[in-house]
């Protein structure tokens, strides 16, 4: 069994689906890339049992057949070598020799079966769902940073999606900080909520950036496939009933204030070099139109001040947050200036674009305060 192709191609498909790969799989053979080779065509599959992902490459092929091939093997030879044509040679019989042949010279490798690679999931009677690709990405790159990692709630380990007749909801949160990002140009006549986990959305994330096509989304309860462009990921949903979010959103911030976004974001780097390590605390001073930053690390004597312009609208109010959580928000933004909602020293803030840069988006981001030395 022969095929033809670009090395700059392949690895570049290659690497677009090699995220899913994992360091230390439970089956030898989630170590292995899988190819299926058609006529003028591969079909090349990876997956950790929950996430598989397959792309499509045209070759020069004249023959069918299936071949695992050792993934990181493959993929250092990849990038090892400048743009060529490669030909690969299959041995047909129980070694799975592969022959890879370029300009420089011949390298053999050791493949298994591909009748041992796990079939892809089938998403039995799935509903559908169309968004484009560069929504997708927008939702997925301005909520994921603020999911959790905690393996005792794994609801919060992904984003939830929300789909109704007002518009889509992405939703994420840790606990400690939370982003609601809505749209208004994707509708549902029934209501329609899944939680996608960080990693697949990860993937589809590093991939989406280069796809301006549309993504059909099929899912039900336990599954979901997002197919676009010459791509296709199927992904276990997180089992679980999110948290009731809207009722930790402040709905009364009498205190507004609005500031130059760079101005803070960049104010906010420099003070948490400042911060306690154990904390990355900052404090917000409040008052007229100056916003003054402070951070201070009193094991090493370390301390900063700075002060900013802003408008403001409330009382003088003093609030602690976590300087990391700041920037993450800051920088997930857009928007010249943002707006931040204060109540008391004590609840949450919100922070949101001002003005938003799309009258279909809305983006609410909620940090909790930090109790101040």
């Amino acid at each position: 069994m022969r095929f033809i192709v670009s090395s700059s191609s392949l690895l570049k498909q290659l690497q677009n689906i090699s995220g899913v790969l994992n360091t230390n799989n439970s089956l030898p053979i989630l170590d292995h890339f899988l190819f299926e080779i058609s006529e003028n065509k591969i079909l090349v599959t990876a997956s950790d049992l929950e996430t598989t992902i397959s792309t499509s490459i045209e070759v020069e092929a004249k023959e069918e057949g299936t071949i695992a091939i050792p993934a990181r093997l493959l993929l250092d030879t990849l990038k090892s070598l400048p743009d060529q044509p490669l030909t690969f040679t299959i041995e047909e019989d129980e070694n799975f020799g592969i022959e890879i042949s370029s300009d420089y010279g011949k390298y053999r490798l050791s493949g298994q079966s591909g009748d041992e690679f796990p079939k892809t999931p089938e998403v039995e009677a799935p509903s559908t769902l169309e968004v484009p690709g560069e929504l997708l990405f927008n939702a997925i790159e301005k909520t994921i940073f603020a999911s959790g990692n905690d393996e005792l709630r794994p609801v919060m380990s992904g984003v939830f999606f929300q789909l109704t007749d007002e518009g889509l909801i992405f939703v994420a949160t840790d606990a400690h900080k939370l982003v609601k990002y809505e749209r208004k140009d994707v509708k549902s006549d029934e209501s329609i909520e899944f939680i996608v986990p960080n990693k697949p959305l990860n993937i589809l994330k590093n991939i989406l950036q280069d796809q301006e096509a549309k993504t059909n989304v099929l899912y039900n309860k336990t599954n979901a496939i997002f197919n676009f462009s010459n791509f296709k990921l199927v992904c276990r949903l997180i089992d679980g009933k999110y948290p009731n979010y809207d009722a930790v959103i402040p709905k009364e911030n009498p205190n507004v204030l609005e500031v130059d976004r760079n101005q803070f974001l960049q104010a906010a780097k420099r003070s948490s070099i400042f911060s306690s390590k154990s904390t990355n605390q900052v404090k917000l001073e409040i008052k007229g139109n100056k916003l003054v930053i402070k951070a201070e690390d009193i094991d090493f004597n370390n301390k900063s001040e700075e002060t900013l312009d802003c408008n403001y609208n409330g009382s003088d109010i003093t609030i602690g947050f976590n300087s990391k959580f700041i920037v993450e928000m800051l920088s997930n933004l857009s928007s010249d200036s943002i707006k931040l909602e204060l109540s008391s020293p004590g609840r949450a803030g919100i922070i949101s674009p001002s003005p938003s840069n799309d009258d279909n988006e809305n983006i609410t981001m909620l940090v909790m305060p930090i109790m101040l030395n």
